[in-house]
């Protein structure tokens, strides 16, 4: 397997989280990449026409995004349970992927507002909107990361990979001190040997 792979990219750590989680790293190839909002890399759009990564090229020649789609197919592929078959757990964990992946949208977009747009088109308000959305999520993970316990599943991994990407990009909004349960349950997760393997790199 070959993934288009960005090691800043939360959304491809999620993807190797899962595969380290499996014991499927070792099989998928990183392929460069330079994803980018305006200047697309023509390598991904040939395969992928949103040209984003993480982009997963599989044994079989199937093309696969996004990081939702990947990461259910690599559990399928190791006999992973990431995913609950079914039942209130299953929406329980699917919608925290959602939450997770929200927030990180919400942080890529104000972080290309800030780092990529030209600054006398910057718009204060849009960064501001995205930030509350950022906060209300944090919010939200903290109220739970007391039931959060031991469980390894893709709603935790994605949790995860938010909390991980914002030291890396948002370390100045000091999450920590303003969602300790959140910041405790992350500590502890962000342990796991394939949490280490897949640290962001700037």
């Amino acid at each position: 397997m070959k993934l288009f792979y960005s090691g800043a990219s939360p959304y491809v750590r999620k993807c190797m989280v899962v595969a380290h989680e499996l014991g499927l790293a070792a099989r998928i190839e990183h392929l460069p990449a330079a994803a980018h909002p305006v200047n697309r890399d023509p390598n991904i759009v040939r395969n992928n026409p949103l040209g984003k990564v993480p982009t997963l090229l599989t044994d079989d020649g199937t093309v696969l995004y996004d990081s939702r789609v990947i990461c259910e197919f690599l559990n399928e592929l190791g006999g992973g349970k990431l995913f609950p078959a079914g039942g209130a757990q299953r929406w329980q964990v699917l919608t925290e992927q959602s939450l997770g992946d929200g927030i990180l949208d919400a942080a890529l977009l104000a972080r290309y507002e800030g780092a990529m747009r030209p600054e006398p088109l910057r718009w204060a308000d849009w960064t501001t909107g995205q930030l509350d959305k950022i906060h209300c999520g944090l919010a939200a993970i903290d109220a739970k990361a007391d039931s959060l316990g031991e469980r390894v599943d893709i709603g935790t991994i994605t949790m995860g990979c938010v909390l991980g990407y914002l030291d890396l990009r948002f370390d100045h909004l000091g999450w920590r001190q303003q969602h300790a349960k959140a910041a405790a349950w992350f500590a502890r997760f962000n342990a796991r040997a394939a949490m280490q393997a897949t640290l962001p790199k700037a």
